[in-house]
């Protein structure tokens, strides 16, 4: 190498030594995605929505619901694993997908506790366990009681097998000592349809699906599947307050980003996430939902799920409830 060439390649490297380092794009830098792994108008559907038009003005660009449903949630989930780690592919996430697949689906060809990070939980809404209003049964009680009295006889829908409503009959059943009779459906309204029908006794459901009917005076819900009554309707007893010790099953949901995202984006968007939960109006919407509005740092929505992921172990454990 000559003087001259040498003298040049050690003035390029001073010069890229003394030049600032390249600052990170700006997050948001294009529209945001949110993929919500089930059909419109379902509870997590609802809350996506809700919370993703308020975050459109915060952030700057434009949030993008986009339902892929199929397979539990997973399909959808499956999606967002995949996707560039950049802030602009999110999930909203819920039980089945999240926190049911892992002991319940082997093939799922993802991990979320390590595919997935959890950024912010939006709420936690109470199963509604609902009658036919000219159902004799008036309490949890009731049901056992039949159950008891008649093995075989008492039937429970459920949205599908796997599903948050699904595991909350089979332990119901299971308290009850066994009998209760499983009746799958493509999702809660043909559930909600044949309970109103009369063609099956009972069926957990989301709030959101069964409030209506029961202002309208066709369905009676008897309880709720949290542990504590939910602040929407507080008149509404609990499934443990009817005898049916430690019931805690809910739908809850929240948004998830794939592993690998900056630090600084999931921090950004939790605190965006959490400061629209402390307005009025968001906050009555899900509360009118049946959902507890809980707001979590990352790492607590964290802890929370690997909470709900051992639930649900052990509940799969004990009911012996398989994938048909």
């Amino acid at each position: 190498m000559s003087v001259v060439t040498r003298r040049a390649a050690l003035g390029a490297a001073a010069l890229l030594a003394t030049a600032p380092a390249r600052a990170q794009p700006a997050w948001p830098s294009r529209s945001i995605q949110v993929i919500v792994p089930y059909a419109p108008g379902g509870t997590g559907d609802v809350f996506a929505r809700l919370l993703s038009e308020r975050l459109r003005a915060a952030l700057g660009q434009a949030v993008v619901i986009e339902n892929r449903s199929g397979a539990s949630g997973t399909i959808g989930t499956q999606s967002v694993v995949r996707a560039q780690p950049d802030g602009h592919t999110l999930l909203f996430g819920q039980a089945p997908e999240i926190a049911i697949a892992k002991s319940f689906l082997p093939n799922t060809g993802y991990d979320a506790e390590r595919d997935l990070l959890p950024v912010a939980l939006v709420g936690n809404a109470a199963l509604a366990l609902c009658v036919n209003a000219a159902s004799p049964y008036r309490s949890v009680g009731d049901i056992v009681a039949a159950a008891r009295a008649r093995r075989g006889s008492v039937t429970f829908a459920s949205s599908g097998g796997g599903t948050p409503g699904h595991f909350a009959a089979e332990v119901l059943s299971l308290r009850a000592g066994g009998g209760m009779v499983h009746v799958p459906y493509r999702g809660g309204g043909p559930a909600l349809i044949d309970l109103l029908g009369g063609h099956i006794d009972f069926f957990f459901s989301g709030m959101p699906g069964a409030v209506p009917h029961a202002r309208e005076g066709k369905l009676r819900i008897v309880a709720v599947s949290t542990a504590r009554r939910i602040p929407g309707a507080p008149e509404i007893p609990t499934v443990q307050e009817g005898g049916i010790a430690d019931f805690d099953l809910s739908l809850w949901g929240g948004f998830f980003a794939p592993s690998g995202t900056p630090a600084g984006v999931v921090r950004r968007l939790n605190a965006e996430v959490n400061r629209l939960l402390e307005d009025a109006a968001i906050r009555d919407r899900l509360v009118q939902e049946g959902a507890e509005v809980r707001a979590l740092s990352p790492e607590e929505f964290g802890a929370f799920v690997r909470a709900e992921i051992a639930k649900y172990a052990e509940v799969i454990r004990i009911t012996g409830v398989r994938p048909d």
